[in-house]
């Protein structure tokens, strides 16, 4: 197997056809039908079923071309590791957020970066925690900002903050009291996330460890309208305060405080620990640190700071 076929293969599955894929790639389409024939042989499977409409991949195919973009992301990590001194950083660095710090840190993120590390070229994917976790084992992210879960080895952990979740109501569902106990929750309809979701896997753990049973009328794995759904009155939830800070600031959603026991996570900025780190993603590790230190010190995210960087 080499390297030139699996970039055929990425390259025909981004094209649709080898017919478009020999115009983008510059390679004659008997080579580049005849480099797929021989990689299926290799491998012993189908990897494409051809149509008169084009080559659709096979359960087989699409396994093999989430291995060969791996496999072609670290060669290019590599060479961008050997090639660029530490004085002009440079390169892709595919960042994973999950939704509710993408809406605090992305802009500040993505400014810094054009600021200190013009050439970098960043790739951020927003999506739900355990996503996330996923795609940074398989090598998809270099690195992602996950909440700490304490079991997954494979990866390195640079803790940033600590932050507690709250209750978020419409103005007029709001607590007569500035804090509320996990227990009363019970008796309040809830939205939340789906049980796969690493943030409804917290609110869970506290609440079977306390024995409390929360009315869940509907889950949404929809951070927008999870909030809509809020705002209309049709239900409460439990978010991170900084995920509602321009809703609160305009008067649309209210925060009350959980406590007796109230809910925390850390949230941290994690790489796996099998893949080397270029220069380009540790110089994001700490442009991240610093941002993240930023936000928790101006207020713009309601949390305590844990990592390195004191305040």
């Amino acid at each position: 197997m080499e390297l030139r076929q699996l970039r055929y293969l990425v390259g025909v599955c981004e094209a649709g056809g080898v017919l478009a894929a020999s115009k983008t790639l510059h390679v004659a389409q008997p080579a580049l039908s005849q480099s797929i024939a021989l990689l299926e042989s290799e491998l012993g499977v189908q990897l494409f079923v051809r149509t008169n409409r084009g080559m659709n991949l096979t359960d087989a195919g699409r396994t093999m071309l989430a291995h060969a973009r791996v496999v072609l992301a670290d060669i290019e990590r590599a060479r961008s590791a050997v090639q660029h001194s530490a004085h002009e950083i440079q390169g892709e660095v595919v960042l994973g957020f999950p939704t509710t710090v993408a809406l605090v840190a992305t802009l500040p993120i993505l400014r810094a970066t054009r600021a200190q590390f013009p050439k970098v070229k960043l790739k951020i994917i927003e999506s739900h925690s355990g996503f996330l976790v996923e795609w940074l084992r398989a090598g998809r992210l270099d690195l992602s900002i996950l909440f700490v879960s304490g079991n997954e080895s494979s990866f390195e952990y640079r803790l940033l903050l600590e932050e507690r979740l709250a209750l978020v109501t419409a103005p007029q569902d709001a607590p007569s009291t500035s804090e509320v106990s996990m227990r009363s929750l019970a008796s309040r309809p809830l939205v939340l996330p789906t049980r796969d979701h690493g943030l409804r896997q917290i609110i869970d753990k506290v609440c079977a460890v306390h024995d409390v049973a929360l009315d869940v009328i509907a889950e949404i794995d929809s951070l927008p309208n999870i909030k809509r759904a809020v705002q209309e009155g049709m239900a409460s939830t439990i978010l991170s305060p900084g995920a509602v800070v321009d809703e609160v600031r305009a008067g649309h959603l209210v925060v009350t405080t959980i406590s007796r026991p109230h809910i925390s996570r850390q949230v941290a900025c994690a790489t796996s620990v099998t893949r080397p780190l270029t220069p380009a993603t540790a110089a994001m590790i700490s442009l991240i640190t610093a941002q993240m230190h930023d936000l928790v010190a101006g207020g713009s995210w309601p949390a305590r700071w844990i990592g390195t960087t004191a305040i």
